[in-house]
């Protein structure tokens, strides 16, 4: 059977838009699942009770839903002030199952916010803590779409040039990341070749070997990777991770730009349910650092036989035309 990207953990996970807002009567929190998610039930439950975290970075993070940029979630320092001269990067995420949580991923997303950035996911907060929109699972499934990465992108840009705006002059629009998970990797992946676009980070993605659709409804064939102009890293879950096949094969055709795989032995669901991310969000932002905004150290996880990565047992690292690509 062809690997598939949309049906995993964290897919699953994802779509626990499917979760209405916590109880306040002290009993358990409803959720709407269909009978292939009752299994699922009691994790589902668990993780939509998690609280936010601010993140480990420099800058407590929040998220929030912002006028003018309809079904989004934004990901930012809370006190910008605190910024300083600081300009924050731009990270635009496409959710795994292509859901239109854009909490599924909150933990991972305000984490890359604490040092920063930021983050920008398609839909609404569908699950955990400030839901505002909550949704049976089965309706938040491939419900968001690439453009809507592209609509965030274009939405930073103005909030930066316009006054009164709180962004105002506050973003590096010239340095943009853009990331998903599973699902949300392919949408990235069709951005391939825009030119606003610094550098993609891939998470448990990777096009069809067979150019799909699959699950996830998305067409893309390998010709799109010769489309890519910027540095790309992809970040997968070892042999268990059903988008295993898809993104090492990505990986040993993209030969024309600088390129990296980082794998661990987590399967589909990677590391966003571990507090603040996960490793693999630590790795992101790392890349980030480097490609966004020229860290020495931040290279050091990448670069030289002595790297970072080379040396931790948790990764498997391979890359290719990496020296010296950074931001």
């Amino acid at each position: 059977m062809r690997p598939i990207l949309w049906l995993s953990f964290l897919a699953a996970l994802s779509l626990a838009g499917g979760c209405a807002a916590p109880s306040t009567s002290g009993r358990e929190p409803a959720i709407q699942t269909t009978s292939e998610d009752e299994a699922r039930r009691p994790l589902l439950l668990q993780r939509h009770a998690l609280p936010d975290t601010p993140g480990t970075g420099p800058f407590h993070a929040i998220k929030l839903e912002e006028d003018g940029l309809a079904n989004h979630v934004v990901y930012r320092p809370a006190d910008l002030a605190r910024l300083g001269s600081v300009r924050m990067p731009l990270y635009i995420f496409g959710n795994g199952a292509c859901s239109d949580d854009g909490a599924s991923a909150r933990l991972h997303l305000l984490e890359i916010a604490s040092h920063g950035y930021l983050a920008i996911a398609s839909g609404r907060i569908r699950s955990g803590p400030g839901v505002s929109s909550p949704a049976r699972i089965s309706d938040t499934q491939n419900r968001t779409s690439a453009e809507q990465l592209g609509e965030a992108i274009a939405w930073a840009v103005r909030e930066n040039a316009r006054p009164g705006s709180p962004y105002f002059g506050r973003l590096d629009t010239s340095k943009i990341a853009v990331s998903g998970h599973s699902c949300g990797g392919l949408q990235a992946l069709q951005l391939a070749g825009d030119p606003r676009v610094s550098t993609f980070v891939i998470m448990n993605s990777g096009i069809y070997n067979d150019g799909g659709p699959g699950r996830s409804n998305i067409r893309l064939d390998k010709s799109q990777l010769e489309r890519l102009r910027v540095p790309i890293l992809y970040v997968l879950g070892g042999p268990g991770d059903i988008a295993f096949p898809n993104g090492m094969d990505d990986f040993a055709r993209i030969r024309h730009v600088p390129v990296a795989v980082a794998n661990a032995d987590v399967e589909h669901g990677g590391t966003f349910w571990e507090p603040n991310g996960g490793k693999a969000a630590q790795l992101v932002v790392a890349w980030l650092q480097w490609q966004l905004r020229g860290d020495a150290a931040a290279a050091r996880w990448f670069e030289g036989s002595d790297c970072r990565l080379c040396a931790d047992s948790f990764w498997n690292y391979d890359r290719r035309n990496i020296a010296g690509a950074g931001g």
